[in-house]
């Protein structure tokens, strides 16, 4: 790479291709260097780096690229010309700051629209292990697909009988149904909406039966679904709701190396 450098009939070279010039104006500033001046860039780098596009343009084949963790991203790390487009995450990682600004912005907008409201999740009494234990990240990701505020409510890890194709049904959990699900009054139920975690419609039978004097709540017609999803005895599912509006969301996290539980 080049340097910002003045030769002795006063031309002022690009920082990075060396295109020369008599006149400074012919240059644009771009990025910090450690002297405090910044670099002088042509026009043409210069619209680069101003596109965020430099390192991509100019440091592809050099070490130090990963992943953000939220949008999948390359980013240079480790480059001065980059150093202000991404953070460390606290867990490892690190998140492109286009993502970063977007996950405050929709934090931000969660907790001024929880403030005041009930927490439902916290209220129903619902049994350890149907509790919800989505990561924040996995959270915010769900609510930039949808761009909003998303809440999870419970999970369940997949039994045999819940990953039988043949009655591609799901059991859910009584006060889990009771508390997040609609009002159901008849026990041939009714159709229900519910998207994917990329916003997918798919549509399910929500019914109920009598077992032992209790009602028994369950989802049918999964079929679909669950051939889509690859859904198997101990994956878990989890389902959120949307705010405003009240939307169900279902997600599958894939853990099926875990023994899947007895049904009761």
């Amino acid at each position: 790479m080049g340097s910002t450098s003045t030769s002795s009939s006063s031309k002022i070279s690009c920082f990075q291709c060396e295109e020369t010039s008599s006149s400074f104006d012919h240059f644009r500033n771009g990025w910090r260097l450690r002297s405090g001046e910044f670099a002088q860039l042509c026009p043409r780098c210069a619209s680069i780096y101003e596109e965020g596009k430099f390192c991509e343009a100019f440091h592809s084949n050099d070490d130090g690229w990963r992943d953000c963790e939220s949008c999948g991203k390359l980013v240079h790390c480790g480059c001065i010309v980059s150093f202000n487009a991404y953070l460390l995450l606290d867990f490892g990682g690190v998140i492109c700051m286009e993502c970063s600004r977007i996950n405050f912005a929709l934090a931000r907008s969660r907790c001024l629209f929880l403030e005041g409201q009930p927490d439902i999740t916290r209220q129903t009494v619902i049994e350890p292990q149907y509790r919800p234990r989505s990561s924040e990240m996995e959270v915010q990701q769900i609510s930039r697909n949808f761009e909003c505020v998303v809440t999870p409510l419970f999970e369940k890890l997949l039994s045999a009988t819940d990953a039988d194709l043949k009655l591609a049904r799901l059991i859910i959990p009584k006060k889990c149904a009771e508390a997040f699900f609609p009002d159901i009054s008849e026990p041939r139920g009714f159709l229900l909406k519910i998207q994917d975690t990329e916003g997918k419609d798919w549509d399910f039978n929500y019914r109920y039966w009598i077992n032992g004097g209790s009602k028994m709540y369950i989802l049918e017609g999964l079929r679909d679904f669950m051939i889509s999803k690859r859904w198997q005895a101990g994956d878990t599912v989890t389902f959120y709701r949307v705010e405003p509006g009240g939307k169900l969301i279902i997600g599958l996290r894939k853990t099926s190396s875990l023994q899947p539980p007895n049904e009761k």
